[in-house]
């Protein structure tokens, strides 16, 4: 198979795609959506984002040092680009999408009640890279809607038919395909391709 050879470039797709909430310190709320997030440690947990300088919500970020990541769902995929093409010094973002801003338990910014999962997060470290600045976060508090949880209390995301983005387009996620270790349990009867 014939590839071609690219210039260094940003090729890590499909990624989670979220909308980042927050609030100055006089309360106005914002909302930015982010493709550039992930996670880095289990323990302690710590998630990044990454955010141009100048990007309207980056002072808050910088200042207040909270905000929440709400994941998205295919219901939330004509506000996750609108809040990624619209500036918060131009419009009220949770007023033009209809989104519900609703108190965190940890943190001042506010969460979005449409969203599944509300991960509310404290800055511990910002690091300037160039194009972007590189915010690490620990998390300090995860907040799952209980219609997502079965009788055993296990969280199925899948239900609520979350989104990613892959170079400008957002993709549903899709069938599941296998689970966590499933290639090498016993009695295990799937075809394997083999590299």
């Amino acid at each position: 198979m014939a590839k071609e050879i690219w210039k260094p470039g940003n090729m890590l797709y499909p990624l989670p795609v979220v909308l980042v909430s927050m609030a100055d310190r006089e309360g106005k709320a914002n909302i930015i959506t982010l493709a550039w997030v992930g996670t880095v440690c289990t323990n302690p947990p710590i998630i990044s984002i990454s955010v141009r300088p100048e990007r309207y919500s980056y002072p808050v970020l910088r200042d207040t040092g909270e905000f929440v990541v709400n994941l998205t769902t295919k219901k939330l995929v004509f506000a996750t680009d609108y809040c990624g093409v619209k500036s918060g010094r131009e419009v009220d973002k949770f007023r033009e999408t209809g989104l519900t801003p609703t108190a965190a338990s940890c943190v001042k910014a506010p969460m979005i009640e449409e969203s599944p999962v509300n991960i509310e997060c404290r800055v511990r470290q910002v690091q300037s890279l160039g194009s972007h600045d590189l915010f690490l976060a620990d998390v300090v508090a995860v907040h799952a809607d209980q219609k997502y949880m079965d009788e055993t209390r296990k969280f199925h995301l899948e239900k609520a038919e979350p989104i990613v983005y892959s170079h400008g387009a957002y993709l549903s996620c899709g069938e599941q395909l296998g689970t966590f270790g499933y290639s090498v349990r016993r009695n295990q009867k799937s075809s394997r391709k083999q590299g």
